[in-house]
């Protein structure tokens, strides 16, 4: 049986570990996509050479040209500029926008069919420049970024506890950003609630480490950012997706009425299937948690119009 196609644009660290993943699991063949000469195929060929030792069948190649999205079933978009020193959040979203949004161009006229999980940030923004270029209905373009704040914050529940990861369960929503929402009724370890383990004090400081997450591993790494976690959560929405799972995971979705907001992009926990999103999944919220994720929609609809304002308009 022939796999499904996936094509990762961006062959750094993250897309390459996609890439990676990917074959392991033997969930797709693999295109890697950059701009660099080399640098794809470079990675495609090493990852390949690995195939008679790990045994997966999955293809993998390597090339500069768009055109090679043809036939796609799903593209992973991770190709952007990190952040850096002394770069405001509009120099990233301008910077950004600039590459992902020819990206989605091409996305349109050469993988017309496919779904779009988009990674570059400043993430729910990019999702909606996609969403906007490509002309795609909302339930085929879809940002990843809840699966990992989520895992980042199990992962720290887990240490304060000392237990391991898998033991934890917990959801957060909202925006990749400093406005996400993490859902404290969803936080379990075992068949036990947290906050019958953790004081509420002691849980904002795990809600804060979560929110700077990147930023701490930007600081240990010193000449990078995270690639491990963001390529497992991109292969996990891709698994759902391909292997038509109907999983509920926390992805970024234009909502449309969905949590009383409309016409913006937002994290939010999503049943992912063949088509992608499904369908939204409405969780009970608090007053609180309700009025952070009102507060995290405003904070993206006003980089958004900020974005649309720098786009040329049709002529």
């Amino acid at each position: 049986m022939s796999l499904p196609k996936v094509s990762v644009v961006g062959a750094g660290q993250v897309g390459a570990t996609t890439a990676h993943l990917l074959a392991l699991k033997g969930l797709a063949d693999v295109t890697l996509i950059d701009i660099a000469d080399g640098l794809a195929q470079g990675k495609a060929l090493d990852l390949l050479q690995s195939a008679p030792i790990e045994g997966f069948r999955s293809h993998l190649a390597g090339t500069t040209d768009l055109g090679a999205l043809s036939g796609s079933r799903l593209v992973v978009v991770t190709a952007g500029l990190p952040r850096k020193p002394g770069m405001s959040r509009e120099d990233l979203l301008a910077a950004n926008a600039a590459i992902v949004g020819p990206i989605a161009d091409r996305i349109a006229l050469d993988a017309a069919d496919a779904v779009v999980i988009v990674v570059t940030n400043p993430l729910d923004v990019m999702v909606a420049l996609v969403l906007q270029r490509t002309r795609f209905p909302r339930q085929r373009v879809l940002g990843m970024a809840g699966v990992l704040d989520s895992a980042r914050l199990q992962t720290f529940v887990a240490q304060r506890l000392r237990v391991p990861p898998t033991e934890v369960q917990a959801m957060v929503l909202g925006s990749h950003g400093d406005l996400m929402v993490p859902v404290r009724g969803s936080i379990r370890v075992g068949d036990k609630a947290v906050t019958a383990v953790i004081s509420d004090a002691e849980l904002e400081q795990l809600f804060q480490r979560t929110r700077d997450g990147g930023a701490e591993l930007v600081r240990l790494l010193k000449t990078g950012s995270a690639f491990y976690a963001p390529a497992s959560s991109v292969v996990t929405m891709a698994t759902a997706i391909l292997k038509d799972t109907h999983a509920v995971l926390p992805v970024c979705v234009r909502l449309d009425g969905e949590y009383g907001l409309d016409d913006v992009c937002l994290g939010v926990p999503v049943q992912l299937g063949r088509g992608g999103a499904e369908r939204v999944v409405e969780v009970t919220l608090t007053t609180g948690e309700r009025e952070a994720l009102v507060a995290a929609a405003k904070q993206i609809t006003e980089m958004t119009r900020h974005l649309a304002a720098l786009q040329p308009t049709d002529s």
